[in-house]
Order: C-alpha cells, then sequence, then structure tokens
C-alpha cells in the first residue's frame, strides 16, 4: 500500500449528503458542484448520480439514512482511497472495497452516532465528531460502565447483506441512467466470497413470558400509582399484543399515527389502521384485550371509551405540550424504564438468570415476543398480514424461535 493512501487512511473523510430536511432535489439542480471535499479530490457524475439515487427513498428517512450510509461511503473510499470515480470500479475493486469495510482505518471509526452536519449562524456546517463508521457497544456493557473501543470494530453479516442489496440496487440504477454498463457487484454475491451460509435458523431475539409477566406487571404498577404511565401501559400492550415497530407509534413524514386509526368494520370487529416500513399500510387485529386496554388508556386521557371515526386525537400524545410523539428515542426511554424496573424487580425475587436475560433485551424483542406466542395458536399468514411481514418466509422464522421450550422438549430423551 502506498504512503499517499496511508496517509489518507489516517484523516477522516468528511460527510457528502446532509439529512432529507436539508438536502434539496437533485432532479431540479443543473449542476453539481461537490461541497466539503478537498481539492482535487470527487467526481461530479458519482455525486449527481448518488444523490439522485438516495433522494429517490425520500419516503422513509430509516430507508434514505440506510442507503445513504452505504452510497456514502462507497463514494468516500472511491474518491479517497482508490482515488477514482465509481463508473471506473470493477470486481475486484468492490472486494477491496468490502475488506475495508469490514477492517475501516482507525480514524474513519466513531465511537457514537453524530449528526453529519450541525448548525451554526444559521449555517449547515460540518460536524467534526461525525465518522462513516461507528463502533457500537451492547446495552448491558454500555450499562456497566464498559467503553466502546475502536479496535473491536465488526462489520456484521446483516450489514454486509445491507450493502450488498444497496450498492447492487445503486449500480443497477446506474445502468438504466446509462451512466455505466455493468454492475460489478452482482459477480460477487453469485460467489458468496464474504456472506456467510446459514445451516440453522438465527434465533429470534425475544423475552420469555416470565420476563414479560414482570414487564407487563412493571407497567401496571406505575400506571396505577401514577396517572402519566397510562400512556406506558399502553405503548407496552401495542408493543407486545400488535407487534408494532416503535416507528409504528411516532409521527413523522409517513403518518402522524392517530386515535382514528383504530376502526370497527361491518362486522363489529376492531382494527388498527398503520403505515408501516417501506410506507407499506396495513390493518391489525385488535384483540378483545387489546379493546380493553385501549379503553383503559382513553378514560385516562378524559376520552370517549372508543375512538370515533377520523378522530385526530394523537395516538401516542407528548407528556408536556400539545401534539403527538415525534421521536422514537422518547419511546424507547419509556420501554427501558420499565425493563430496568422489572429487572430489579426479577434480582429482588431471586431470579438472577432471568433477570440478566432481560437486561440485554432491547424494545424490538417486544415484538418478537407477540409474533411468536402467537404463531404458536394462529394461522400463520394472519399472524404474517398483521405484522407486515413481506413473505411467508419472514414468519416462518418465529416457529420454534424459543429455544428455552425446544431445550426443554428434548432434555429428557432417553437414548438407552
Amino acid at each position: 500500500m502506498s504512503a499517499n493512501v496511508d496517509k489518507n487512511e489516517q484523516i477522516p473523510p468528511k460527510p457528502i449528503f446532509d439529512n432529507l430536511e436539508h438536502l434539496a432535489n437533485p432532479f431540479n439542480e443543473k449542476q453539481f458542484l461537490i461541497p466539503n471535499q478537498d481539492a482535487g479530490v470527487g467526481f461530479s457524475v458519482d455525486y449527481e448520480f448518488g444523490w439522485k439515487f438516495i433522494y429517490s427513498y425520500n419516503g422513509s428517512s430509516s430507508t434514505f439514512n440506510a442507503y445513504r450510509r452505504e452510497i456514502e461511503r462507497l463514494l468516500q473510499w472511491s474518491w479517497i482511497i482508490r482515488r477514482c470515480s465509481i463508473v471506473e470500479l470493477k470486481r475486484q475493486d468492490i472486494e477491496e472495497f468490502i475488506r475495508f469495510c469490514q477492517k475501516p482505518p482507525l480514524a474513519w471509526i466513531g465511537l457514537k452516532n453524530v449528526s453529519r452536519f450541525v448548525n451554526r449562524n444559521d449555517e449547515r456546517i460540518i460536524n467534526p465528531e461525525w465518522r462513516p463508521f461507528v463502533v457500537s457497544t451492547t446495552k448491558v456493557d454500555y450499562k456497566h460502565g464498559h467503553e466502546a473501543n475502536r479496535k473491536k470494530y465488526t462489520l456484521s453479516q446483516s450489514g454486509l447483506r445491507a450493502m450488498f442489496s444497496v450498492l447492487s440496487s445503486f449500480f443497477n440504477f446506474m445502468i438504466q441512467e446509462e451512466v455505466t454498463e455493468s454492475n460489478p457487484v452482482v459477480l460477487i454475491r453469485q460467489k458468496s466470497k464474504f456472506l456467510q451460509k446459514r445451516s440453522t435458523k438465527t434465533p429470534v431475539r425475544r423475552i420469555s413470558n416470565l420476563q414479560w409477566e414482570f414487564v407487563l406487571e412493571t407497567a401496571q404498577i406505575l400506571a396505577n400509582s401514577n396517572e402519566r404511565h397510562e400512556r406506558t401501559l399502553f405503548i407496552m400492550n401495542c408493543l407486545y399484543g400488535m407487534y408494532l415497530r416503535i416507528s409504528e407509534l411516532v409521527a413523522d413524514e409517513r403518518s402522524t399515527p392517530v386515535m382514528g386509526d383504530f376502526r370497527k368494520d361491518m362486522d363489529g370487529n376492531w382494527w388498527l389502521h398503520v403505515v408501516g416500513k417501506g410506507n407499506k399500510s396495513r390493518i391489525v387485529t385488535v384483540s378483545d384485550d387489546m379493546l380493553a386496554a385501549l379503553k383503559r388508556y382513553r378514560q385516562a386521557l378524559d376520552l370517549t371509551p372508543l375512538p370515533f371515526p377520523d378522530e385526530t386525537t394523537p395516538l401516542v400524545p407528548k407528556n408536556l405540550g400539545n401534539g403527538p410523539v415525534t421521536s422514537t428515542r422518547q419511546i424507547r426511554a419509556i420501554v427501558q424504564q420499565c425493563f430496568d424496573l422489572s429487572f430489579e424487580r426479577m434480582r429482588a425475587e431471586g431470579l438472577d438468570n432471568e433477570a440478566a436475560e432481560l437486561e440485554a433485551a432491547t424494545v424490538h424483542w417486544l415484538r418478537h415476543t407477540g409474533i411468536s406466542e402467537d404463531v404458536k395458536v394462529r394461522p400463520r399468514e394472519h399472524v404474517r398480514d398483521d405484522a407486515g411481514h413481506a413473505s411467508m418466509h419472514t414468519t416462518d422464522r418465529y416457529i420454534d424461535s424459543d429455544l428455552r421450550e425446544r431445550h426443554s422438549s428434548g432434555k429428557n430423551k432417553k437414548i438407552g
């Protein structure tokens, strides 16, 4: 490796694309002058079509952010390390890029997620703390004071799969736009040089039934002692009982969840209308228990027992001020408080092993748990549709997903 490349690896790259709300529509632009990059670095064609590609996913901020991350890394590597346009990249270059992402230079790795740009004097400027890669630490390690270490950065298999998917789509987009004639990613995917083949299903991360009982009871205790925690109890019931994603509870550019999204059909059955992942709408079955939970929550808000058609009351209102909750971080904090209190209660009752497992749990585990329980007793296609899975293959991951139960059923097998 040349001294020039070594030097480039020691300098953190600068961000290229800002957040959606600060990003103009590239299809209305006539010139593509690359901002923030050093003299002689960057190529306008790469910048133009990278911008157009990620902007095409402006219907969902999470999808946009994921695509921006992958495209920005490719541009930075190609411009700064490879010193060429992405149009010139061949299969072996993409392989080199992937190896680079698996073990990026320490200067390219951050210890926390930060904004690419910040506001200063009404101007968007580069955040010097931003890095294209971020090393994460587990929730348990963070809680116990263990800091992230740049030298321990790893690119997960799911991260690799996402990279292959986005880059392949990007090069196909470039082919359609007649910018390039080939997709250098396709041949790598066929050979599966970097992706591990799964011989067994990846276990679904979930909490046990006992842990859920403690978590639900904790939420009920909070609600009974302080009416503002009725919102907490309702959120927990939504995440487990209807296996909602936390993004489906907050207001964003896709939708604003309101009470009127609970609707009764001609047969008297209640459904929740949701706009979910990929900006796809679906309806979710509202069970009798969930309907009772909704009534309790609305009573605490001084509303009628059940919503009326087109009611615009926010589904999850702010505690202070008016309007809906707009941050998934706030929902995570609410759930985490329930987890932490349940952890302490379990330890107080001598359930140290169960408590330790709960300590590692995240919000999304509640969705996994609800699906895992329902798939045992409901038709798979019903669970698939309520969960918003794109295919039955995804739902099938939840069948026999509880390793604890699987091991218990085979523990007493006789071999003699």
